[in-house]
């Protein structure tokens, strides 16, 4: 057991004390945490979010910096945080452990066109929704902070997300030479950050849980499920690599129509809109051995 002196340092927020130790606490790596469960790899961290007032916890080299609430004055606390503080160090406590010094993956972002030249991918090295999810305004994009942030820009028109890529659809008014690069930055910034993609209710709210979206398949005719499946094995995989999506809707069976939601780069380009009609309708005609079949292809 060494002994651990600390020093109060004042800083220029009067809601934020630095709290200085007179040996290294890191290997020169800096910590934030917000509250207790992003403080997981931080016991010291989670032992002062603890106290009442401690609104963030910040640990850098050789010093924990503390933002407070306003429910008290530093004056009144500082020296007990400081005591607490010494006696945690000076009986070896563990400020960080190796998990949280563990270098992270570099996240990496690039860009991609698609057929429909409105519409750019931007594919992430890394998983970053379980499945899909398109929001066509700032009002539908609320369940997700980034689909949220994204729209703040005002060439977005719609954003498409889907296992580790964006698709991102622009107005007119502007050209992607102009803005690529400053996307694709702000995409790789938000996720290196780490950052909530989705709220945590968002799935649940969509209906987009794996037992919703089971439900949902359950619920419909064989033809509808076997149209389904057909989509699922033959048609999705062409459309993600190209940053699109198709949707079943609806199957009639009087009028034999079936209805498709064109999602991402798939929605909003008449010539994709054209071919993926026909060879969706060509395919069911086959496959399902009715000539009746026709398709009707919605764009989102």
């Amino acid at each position: 057991m060494s002994q651990t002196k600390i020093s109060i340092v004042p800083t220029s927020n009067d809601t934020i004390l630095k709290f200085e130790a007179d040996r290294f606490l890191t290997n020169h790596n800096s910590f934030e945490f917000n509250n207790i469960d992003e403080a997981k790899h931080s016991p010291l961290a989670q032992q002062l979010f603890y106290l009442p007032f401690v609104k963030k916890v910040y640990i850098a080299s050789n010093f924990i910096a503390i933002e407070r609430y306003n429910i008290v004055d530093w004056k009144d606390v500082q020296d007990e945080v400081a005591t607490q503080i010494e006696d945690y160090l000076s009986n070896d406590g563990v400020v960080v452990t190796e998990e949280a010094i563990k270098p992270k993956a570099a996240v990496t972002v690039y860009a991609e066109s698609t057929p429909n030249p409105s519409v750019l991918k931007f594919v992430c090295n890394k998983a970053l929704v379980p499945s899909i999810f398109e929001f066509t305004s700032i009002e539908e994009a609320k369940p997700s902070p980034l689909a949220t942030a994204l729209f703040q820009f005002p060439f977005v028109k719609n954003v498409y997300m889907e296992k580790n890529f964006i698709s991102i659809s622009k107005f007119d008014i502007i050209e992607w030479e102009e803005i690529t690069v400053q996307l694709r930055e702000f995409i790789k910034g938000y996720v290196e950050q780490g950052k909530a993609i989705l709220n945590d209710d968002a799935p649940k709210q969509l209906k987009k849980t794996e037992e919703a979206i089971e439900q949902k398949f359950e619920a419909l005719d064989d033809i509808s499920k076997s149209i389904v499946n057909i989509l699922e094995e033959y048609i999705k995989p062409a459309v993600e690599s190209d940053g699109g999506n198709i949707e079943f809707k609806s199957y009639d069976a009087t009028t034999k129509k079936v209805e498709v939601l064109l999602q991402g780069a798939c929605s909003g380009c008449p010539s994709s809109t054209f071919t993926l009609k026909n060879g969706i309708e060509t395919m069911l005609k086959d496959m399902l051995n009715d000539k009746a079949i026709t398709v009707d292809a919605i764009n989102n």
